[in-house]
């Protein structure tokens, strides 16, 4: 079988299993995003991501150095941009991740450690549809910030009390955090952007 057809019957067979664990997740808990994905929910989920990924990614390899200096501006970008849901160690315990469904996977786990940079930077750049994972890419120099999100959440097993603390730094703190956090996002996504009334400023 070639490998076009082995990638159909594979998204059919995806397409199927959407099907029934959706059946199942309206009977457990109607479209409420409360109720925890079922296992049958999280294994199609991650292989409708899996398929999502164009091939020519697992190959790609991350062209920003593993340096310190990399990985702790990853890591600060994380906890401005990314933390809000995935937490700042990676483990996806927050009020915004406990509110999406499906959940945010927890970052330090072999399902996401096991995938490829190429991988890992195509989700960043593209985001995941129908999740809550927005598509972070077509900003300038948003390819060399989401290389270092890559290098961080390589780190993210082996993260330390210290960094943990300096993240909370840098994390949105306020309303007003939140909300252009929110603008950002919407923007990334097409979605408009509400204009602020006359003399509302971010300070």
């Amino acid at each position: 079988m070639s490998r076009g057809n082995t990638i159909l019957l594979a998204a059919v067979v995806a397409i199927a299993l959407i099907a029934i664990a959706a059946g199942v997740s309206f009977f457990r808990g109607g479209v409420s995003a409360r109720t925890a994905p079922s296992r049958m929910e999280t294994m199609v989920a991650r292989e409708v991501r899996h398929l999502a990924i164009p091939w020519e990614f697992t190959k790609v390899q991350n062209p920003v150095p593993g340096s310190p200096e990399s990985i702790h501006e990853g890591m600060m970008h994380f906890a401005d941009h990314c933390a809000v849901c995935h937490d700042n160690d990676g483990r996806g315990e927050t009020m915004f991740g406990h509110g999406l469904y499906p959940r945010p996977p927890d970052l330090r786990r072999e399902d996401t450690q096991k995938l490829s940079d190429g991988e890992m930077f195509w989700i960043i750049e593209n985001g995941v549809r129908f999740t809550g994972m927005p598509a972070f890419g077509g900003e300038m120099g948003s390819q060399e910030d989401s290389w270092k999100l890559v290098r961080f959440i390589r780190h993210l097993p082996r993260l330390t009390e210290d960094e943990r603390m300096e993240m909370e730094r840098y994390n949105p703190q306020g309303p007003e955090d939140l909300e252009e956090e929110q603008e950002e996002n919407d923007f990334l996504q097409g979605a408009p952007v509400q204009q602020k009334p006359e003399g509302a400023h971010h300070h």
